[in-house]
């Protein structure tokens, strides 16, 4: 990919999509610190071939490339035991995991599912090398038909990174039943933001004075997701994944000690791994 042309325009995103690039941004600028924690040069290359203005988004914290360790073990682990699994990236916005676990696994043959809306697709074909690994399909991760795409035959692992709590509360549940009843064996991964951003910021954060992240209307308490392996048919076990190290004595040592805290956790929000029988 010839990186010396001319900066591909992103500003006709809005709305959640406009959340991947916010994402991208994040890690981007987390992987190219000196002692990273994340290792992205993928991200580096996408932000810097990308025409937009991303100060406006404010603080690149570490939250995003902490998020993509989380699911990055948790799909390695999966693929060491289903080395031909296919990986469907639900709104994967400009997500590079794709890269990141090919580089992890020695002799990576996944398959590659992308799901995101035409606008986000038609960017990441422009932005992204291409690979007969992946497929992508231009259309709404609520539009089910994406499940008649994906090969089930050699296991299923799907992420829905920073997409559940955007959707409305009946919308991400029906989407997590419909994934249990498809694909038995399989796994999913997604992450909630801490339950009162809904109630302290029903109109959305402000990350920056530019700019404010778009209303959360869904999430669920670690309580109430340990309890899906009870209501949710095909739900045969819920993980709540530790927080990765990240990087200075708060995100090394203090944020892994709060999150692990039994009297916080339901006040935190949570990265969760669920298994399907």
């Amino acid at each position: 990919m010839d990186m010396t042309t001319e900066k591909i325009d992103a500003s006709q995103l809005g709305g959640v999509s406009e959340t991947a690039l916010l994402t991208l941004n994040g890690r981007a600028y987390q992987a190219s610190l000196p002692g990273a924690i994340l290792r992205d040069p993928m991200a580096i290359k996408v932000v810097d071939s990308i025409d937009f203005d991303f100060d406006k988004f404010g603080r690149k914290g570490q939250e995003m490339a902490l998020r993509s360790l989380a699911v990055d073990s948790c799909a390695v682990n999966y693929l060491r035991t289903h080395p031909q699994a296919t990986v469907v990236a639900l709104a994967e916005g400009f997500q590079t995991s794709f890269w990141r676990l090919s580089d992890a696994i020695a002799d990576p043959q996944f398959q590659w599912v992308s799901v995101d809306l035409p606008p986000v697709i038609e960017l990441r074909q422009r932005l992204l090398p291409s690979s007969p690994r992946i497929t992508a399909l231009a259309q709404s991760a609520l539009d089910y038909s994406w499940m008649d795409q994906v090969d089930t035959a050699n296991g299923v692992f799907v992420t829905a990174e920073g997409l559940l709590m955007y959707l409305q509360p009946k919308e991400a549940m029906d989407l997590i039943v419909q994934c249990a009843k498809r694909f038995p064996g399989g796994q999913m991964f997604f992450d909630m933001p801490p339950v009162f951003v809904k109630k302290l910021a029903p109109k959305g954060m402000k990350s920056s004075k530019h700019y404010r992240v778009p209303p959360m209307p869904f999430s669920l308490t670690t309580v109430q997701l340990a309890d899906l392996v009870n209501t949710v048919p095909g739900i045969t076990a819920v993980h709540d994944i530790p927080m990765p190290k990240g990087r200075g004595f708060f995100f090394d040592t203090v944020w892994p000690a709060i999150w692990n805290f039994g009297p916080t956790k339901r006040f935190r929000g949570s990265y969760t791994l669920l298994e399907f029988g």
